[in-house]
């Protein structure tokens, strides 16, 4: 008997097929992507945190942290140059991800995940060899250009192979793989740092990652949606077939051709965007990304050494305190990976936003205790230093089964496809921005605002919490296609979807007190 789809709790189709080893190992592979753009968090503000470095390339900077103990802590590593080392690749990678939204949609995901490790590899060789900062900047860009290429392809990819059902665990295999480069960049940068110019170590070793995605680019098989998006429909088949462990896949087989036509109507996805059917998708394509990095999750991340090193941590300690909240971040990204698609998006949402809210408050009141608005402190006590970085865990935790993963997984899966890559691009581009802006501020609001940059942060916390509460919708066990159904039946986004947007036969469903969709009698 053949299996075809049937509708659910959730008014989506329930499409047949199983949870196989092929498709899993092939998301972890494809997911290992994050590698790239996690390392890269991590080891910039470990490099920058290094004497040899700094010496080298940023001497004034060095000269004011050697300076007498007197010198305000929180300004003691100020520099736009710095900052710039570590920001000009996520200007590079905004840049990059318009263009890998074209090559995307052209020619597939594989391809723009290949660029991204390419790319990625080249900045990492030249940074290795580095003599001067054009070519440290130089080495940069094209890092920052791999992971614009990245950063694109590799949520939409595992979001379409993924089986709907576990589209949540599978796609936060990306988040994972960030926060395990997070880690294992910290954990060279601490060994590195004992090595004489060990920043080329670290820097060098971006090549590694940068291998796997490569490598992952050149053998894993491309999606279903962009074989079909291409007119490989009988490859899209056999893939589908492979993917769902099962014969009969001819239900979700029409449904992606059927969306496909749809999207090749669209001539100008970009222009298309304006359109008023697609503003709850715009709109949060742009608002995630930036309550993301509004978080402040990056000034934590980029900048943990050098933070902890102006909290008064020493060389070593500051390392290895970035190393324990590279572990819990690795750690709470797998609560999300076993609750995604239990709990649903909003819960993890919500809560994560209530804990970062307390945790920063709480940073902010520490600081602001020990060290004031003049940053001299002459000695800080362990306990004190100790109870600091245990905030700042439980903040990163919060972060790490919310905002962390949610803010790549979440944007994915809403968009059609006919607009999916150039919303994609538009997600990517957002985040790159911010993540730019907040990267190249934060050493100058240190400066000047300084405990009070974690009240700052906190602000924004309470705002897209707030955001979440009334205005994103869940989208928990909902095939991509059937998306337009959870926009349709949300008090203040339906109005925006017309009837013709709408799978065949979900008319009479209705949204229930409970958030879950039945049928209307």
């Amino acid at each position: 008997m053949p299996a075809g789809g049937f509708v659910s709790q959730h008014g989506a189709k329930e499409y047949p097929g199983n949870l196989t080893v092929f498709v899993t190992v092939t998301c972890i592979v494809a997911a290992m992507g994050g590698l790239i753009f996690g390392y890269d968090i991590g080891i910039s503000g470990g490099v920058t945190s290094m004497s040899d470095f700094l010496k080298k390339f940023f001497p004034s900077v060095y000269r004011k942290e050697e300076a007498d103990e007197s010198t305000n802590q929180y300004c003691k590593f100020d520099s736009q140059i710095l900052t710039m080392f570590t920001s000009s690749l996520y200007l590079a990678a905004l840049l990059s991800s318009t263009v890998a939204s074209t090559v995307t949609r052209k020619f597939g995901r594989k391809l723009s995940m290949l660029f991204g490790g390419v790319l990625f590899f080249s900045g990492a060789l030249i940074n290795g060899f580095a003599r001067d900062v054009a070519m440290l900047i130089v080495g940069r860009i094209l890092l920052g250009f791999g992971v614009g290429f990245a950063n694109q392809s590799v949520p939409l990819y595992v979001s379409e192979m993924a089986p709907y059902k576990y589209r949540g665990a599978l796609n936060i295999g990306f988040q994972m793989s960030i926060t395990v480069g997070i880690l294992v960049a910290n954990i060279l940068n601490y060994f590195f740092a004992k090595v004489h110019s060990g920043w080329r170590l670290s820097l060098g070793g971006a090549m590694v990652p940068a291998l796997i995605i490569t490598v992952g680019a050149l053998v894993l098989p491309d999606t279903p949606n962009s074989l079909i998006e291409r007119g490989l429909h009988d490859k899209a088949r056999a893939n589908l077939q492979r993917v769902r462990g099962i014969d009969d896949v001819d239900e979700e087989l029409n449904d992606l051709i059927a969306a496909s036509e749809m999207s090749r109507k669209v001539e100008h996805p970009w222009r298309n965007l304006l359109q008023r059917r697609y503003r709850p998708h715009i709109t949060m394509a742009i608002l995630i990304p930036f309550f993301q990095q509004f978080t402040g999750i990056n000034v934590i991340m980029f900048y943990a050494p050098v933070l902890f090193k102006t909290l008064g941590f020493s060389g070593d300690a500051s390392l290895m305190s970035a190393i324990i909240t590279g572990g819990v971040n690795v750690v709470a990204t797998s609560v999300s990976i076993y609750g995604v698609d239990k709990w649903g998006r909003r819960a993890l949402f919500l809560e994560g936003g209530f804990q970062m809210l307390i945790s920063q408050i709480l940073v902010a009141v520490c600081i602001g205790i020990k060290f004031g608005v003049k940053g001299n402190v002459e000695h800080l006590p362990k306990w004190y230093a100790i109870l600091v970085v245990l905030f700042i865990c439980v903040y990163v935790a919060a972060f790490a089964w919310s905002w962390g993963p949610l803010g790549w997984l979440v944007p994915s899966e809403i968009f059609p496809l006919e607009i999916r890559s150039a919303a994609q691009s538009i997600n990517v581009s957002v985040n790159m921005l911010f993540t730019f802006v907040v990267a190249q501020a934060f050493l100058a609001m240190l400066c000047h605002l300084k405990f009070g940059l974690f009240l700052f942060f906190a602000f924004f916390v309470i705002v897209m919490t707030v955001f979440v509460y009334f205005f994103l919708p869940e989208t928990k066990g909902v095939p991509i296609e059937e998306m337009s159904l959870v926009w349709r039946n949300h008090p203040f986004w339906g109005k925006f979807i017309p009837d013709e947007d709408l799978p065949r036969g979900a008319h009479n469903i209705e949204l229930g007190k409970n958030g879950t969709f039945s049928k209307s009698t």
